[in-house]
């Protein structure tokens, strides 16, 4: 059974949020807070875990949309092609925000993600989130637990979160309340940045 660990957003305690690096770079899952809905995670090169999420989320991995989770900007360059200063800039304004964006992703892709053109990347303003990223040393691979076709409670309150999660991941952090309107995701891989999805990020900033 997971563990369900309270971390307060505002002043994230070191040492809970190294018990949680802990958990991923053992391989396991975490279900955890972002500024918007909660999200399933674990270590972007750990590939057993990235099988284990693909698993839940019933697709291959080499075909799935995971997004890619930074704690700053300084983080992309690791696994996005060079971006130009028009891009940088759209990127500098938004984040860290509710957004994700589609970046051209490079050779140093982990091989699980290595046939794909393009990356979704996020920095969410979550203290929490951004801190477990810094403190794991490289992103993690995130998707949102929110599906449509479920009582929308679940992606919020995260006593329910662990209750229907709790045999299937090995950590769940209650970081309060979450939101039930998922990031706006912005296509930034082509010469004009796309609208793909409106969700919580205002998309005048664009």
């Amino acid at each position: 059974m997971a563990e369900f660990l309270k971390i307060y957003e505002d002043k994230p305690n070191e040492a809970a949020i190294k018990k949680v690096v802990d958990v991923l770079r053992n391989g396991g899952l975490i279900i955890y807070p972002t500024d918007t809905v909660y999200g399933l995670g674990c270590d972007i090169t750990n590939t057993k875990a990235l099988e284990r999420v693909a698993k839940i989320k019933n697709i291959k991995l080499e075909k799935s949309n995971f997004s890619f989770i930074c704690h700053d900007l300084s983080n992309l360059s690791v696994y996005v092609k060079q971006i130009d200063t028009a891009t940088f800039k759209i990127l500098k304004r938004a984040l860290p925000g509710p957004y994700t964006f589609i970046l051209p992703g490079n050779n140093d892709l982990p091989k699980e993600f290595r046939k794909k053109k393009t990356v979704g990347i996020r920095i969410p303003d979550n203290n929490i989130a951004i801190e477990i990223v810094r403190m794991l040393g490289n992103p993690i691979v995130s998707t949102s637990i929110h599906d449509d076709d479920e009582v929308l409670e679940y992606s919020t309150d995260p006593e329910l979160i662990f209750e229907k999660w709790q045999n299937r991941v090995d950590l769940v952090i209650d970081g309060g309340y979450g939101d039930n309107v998922g990031s706006t995701v912005i296509d930034l891989s082509g010469y004009e940045p796309i609208v793909v999805r409106e969700g919580k990020g205002n998309t005048d900033i664009f």
